[in-house]
């Protein structure tokens, strides 16, 4: 298996004026920013392919917790034809981005938050926390996670119109 070196980025991008964030992988050798769609760069971390996939996963699973959430909640988001809307403030996704970068060095605490990241796609953690079921770490990381789905958009909520019965 091939562990070579791979940029893990955050970066900021213009599809057909369009704006959009995107978080991947590239090879080392490569620029980020030759990618003609791709603006600035905002994160870049160096590290093996197969740790750059995992924090990946992690990453764009949080981010679609966070945008069903929002959904859910009524909450309007753009969703671009690339990447992740630009309705979600950049500094959100830094913190996102550095969380999954920093629990991924340490092997138990990785699995543990990985794991209470896919509890977090199905209910709020907040229940866990509160009925005391979770205890030292794991109670410690179910609060970093609950921050990080935390975002709630300045705009108001947009009530949902019922379809026509005859569509």
């Amino acid at each position: 298996m091939d562990n070579s070196a791979q940029y893990l980025f955050l970066a900021s991008g213009l599809n057909d004026g369009e704006g959009f964030w995107i978080v991947g992988i590239k090879n080392c050798d490569e620029n980020i920013l030759e990618d003609k769609n791709l603006l600035d760069c905002h994160r870049k971390e160096l590290i093996g392919s197969e740790s750059a996939k995992d924090i990946l996963i992690a990453i764009n699973l949080n981010v679609n917790n966070l945008l069903n959430e929002l959904k859910s909640k009524n909450y309007f988001i753009e969703r671009p034809s690339k990447g992740i809307s630009f309705d979600i403030p950049l500094y959100i996704l830094e913190n996102i981005f550095d969380f999954w970068l920093d629990i991924y060095k340490t092997k138990g605490a990785w699995e543990t938050c990985l794991g209470l990241l896919k509890v977090r796609k199905r209910i709020p953690l907040t229940n866990l926390i509160e009925s005391e079921s979770l205890k030292g770490n794991s109670k410690k990381w179910a609060l970093q996670i609950e921050t990080l789905h935390a975002y709630v958009p300045n705009s108001q909520t947009i009530k949902r119109v019922n379809d026509p019965m005859w569509k």
